[in-house]
């Protein structure tokens, strides 16, 4: 079930961004982001990292990412995560995450998720140079199915500039 679960989290983190927080600084731009994603998930094998793409509507329309490691916790798992967002204008960024995967009770396989991005400096390029920040997002994941892992995630909040 580790397994299983560290490849819907990872599902779900690609899908998800949510709400971008971060000091605003004076002469900062800041810009709301907001949307929806929903991601798909492959497995590379044992011992390899699952990747996630997903297709996201708002003010982000791709991620791809990766489970970097993976924890049991008493009540579900924790994740440690990479995404690339990409937007139309050329705008792109990287993050490094937490993903937490908490069980719902009464739904073996289901699992509710929130991620917490972070934009490591110097990764974003085009429109969003200079991008900087933190964001989050939360959503449910079905695990049940290792051949149908499904997801979706609301992301939103802040991007600064």
């Amino acid at each position: 079930m580790i397994r299983l679960s560290l490849t819907g989290l990872t599902i779900a983190a690609a899908i998800a961004v949510s709400g971008f927080s971060g000091a605003h600084a004076e002469g900062e731009s800041c810009s709301p982001i907001g949307g929806v994603a929903i991601p798909n998930f492959f497995a590379e094998g044992e011992g390899n990292p699952i990747i996630i793409s997903a297709a996201l509507t708002g003010s982000v329309q791709n991620a791809a990412g990766k489970i970097t490691a993976q924890r049991e916790t008493p009540t579900g798992l924790e994740m440690d995560m990479e995404h690339y967002f990409g937007r139309d204008d050329g705008g792109a960024f990287q993050t490094k995450d937490l993903g937490i995967l908490t069980a719902v009770p009464g739904k073996p396989g289901r699992f509710m998720i929130e991620i917490t991005y972070h934009i490591q400096d110097g990764t974003s390029r085009g429109t969003m140079k200079g991008a900087k920040g933190s964001f989050n997002s939360y959503g449910l994941v079905d695990l049940r199915d290792p051949n149908n892992l499904q997801g979706l995630v609301r992301y939103s909040g802040e991007i600064c500039h």
